[in-house]
């Protein structure tokens, strides 16, 4: 965990989706501190009429290379956050060639309670995993 949603349109070649994710991994390894194993990535694909992202009045420019990262997560702090956000965006402008213009992050918070990996049980609760902060 976090769990990230990437949201893209369709397109993109397999070899693409695979190196937006290692990087967006390296780079979320990197500012909020998790283990390697911490990786839960799903990309949803959409026709270009079924996502709409502006620029809310920013003077934005996006392309058909817009990705829209949803990131569910516990608490990452003020500086974890703007961390993440210049990491990525660096990376994916060198790595994948994703202009920084065309990245757009969400990060929805949530509680310990709110997690459960599996067999029933809230895992940061019952103590199975550590409480990082």
């Amino acid at each position: 965990m976090p769990l990230l949603h990437f949201h893209v349109y369709e397109g993109r070649s397999e070899a693409e989706i695979k190196k937006l994710l290692d990087t967006t991994h390296e780079a979320m390894l990197e500012a909020f501190q998790v283990p390697r194993g911490d990786r839960y990535q799903i990309v949803t694909e959409h026709k270009p009429s079924h996502m709409i992202l502006e620029d809310t009045g920013l003077d934005i420019p996006r392309t058909k290379n817009m990705v829209l990262l949803q990131v569910f997560s516990r608490p990452r702090g003020d500086g974890g956050l703007a961390l993440f956000y210049r990491l990525l965006t660096d990376r994916l402008e060198a790595e994948c060639g994703i202009k920084s213009s065309d990245v757009m992050i969400s990060v929805v918070e949530n509680k310990d309670a709110h997690w459960s990996f599996g067999l029933g049980r809230a895992q940061f609760l019952t103590g199975e995993l550590p409480l990082r902060k």
